[in-house]
């Protein structure tokens, strides 16, 4: 299989870079399973305290993959074991770091925000289009941006498929640090040093404090099972086909 993700080890943390600059490494299962196999040895390896996540060549991920998507039926949805392993993810017990550049967008954006702490580039490039293409979010954006930053702001970029920039991001609270262009791995190789120097019980307890607080499983549910009878729309299909298309969608509603 090829190796859709590097692994870095560095003294009390590891990074893990997806690499398909091709796609603006869009997200698609080869990676999704590499990841949760890198962070499931990860969350056994006492050595490694804490994990950053980026992306290769200027992005940190542009989606999920377009291809991967278009043929799939809502059965193919249910079935789907990708969910295995964004649960994987969120399971992850670990201070998780995303370091962004550039596009964050769909399926980047949901795993950026299952990180811990997110470090933007102020001129990365945040959103979740999916409504673009009759879908919408399938691993937990809509559950996580309506906690972070509220109901209107929540339907305003679920609803319009709009994007902002990290300093947006940091201003609505969806971000937690702020780097210069080209800066946001370094600044977060600085936090993941400093957090691999601390208590790593207590990090963990505070994480899922927090988590608990914030996570309600019927919204992930919910959220779940509506993006899997997507795809099976008509909607769907004609908004996949307008995008390579490079073309408006005409959406009918069925």
């Amino acid at each position: 299989m090829e190796n859709y993700i590097r692994i870095e080890r560095q003294d009390g943390f590891a990074v893990l870079t997806l690499q398909r600059p091709g796609v603006r490494n869009a997200l698609n299962t080869g990676m999704l399973e590499q990841l949760a196999e890198a962070l499931s040895q990860f969350d056994r390896d006492p050595a490694i305290r804490t994990v950053i996540l980026t992306g290769a060549e200027g992005n940190f991920a542009s989606g999920a993959d377009i291809a991967e998507i278009a043929g799939k039926t809502a059965v193919d949805g249910v079935q789907d074991i990708r969910a295995q392993y964004w649960e994987t993810v969120a399971r992850f017990r670990k201070p998780l770091i995303a370091a962004v550049e550039g596009f964050c967008l769909g399926g980047g954006f949901e795993l950026a925000q299952r990180c811990d702490l997110i470090v933007a580039a102020n001129n990365a490039v945040f959103g979740q289009p999916e409504i673009r293409l009759g879908l919408i979010p399938g691993a937990g954006g809509i559950q996580r941006l309506a906690t972070s930053i509220g109901k209107a702001r929540a339907m305003r970029l679920v609803l319009t498929g709009e994007t902002i920039t990290g300093g947006e991001a940091l201003d609505w609270g969806l971000v937690s640090h702020i780097a210069a262009p080209g800066e946001a791995l370094q600044f977060a190789v600085e936090l993941a040093g400093k957090l691999a120097k601390g208590a790593p019980l207590a990090q963990q307890f505070a994480k899922q404090a927090v988590l608990v607080a914030l996570d309600k499983p019927e919204g992930f549910d919910l959220e779940r099972r509506s993006f899997e009878l997507l795809l099976s729309t008509e909607d769907k299909a004609e908004g996949i086909a307008a995008f390579r298309a490079r073309r408006k969608p005409e959406f009918k509603g069925r």
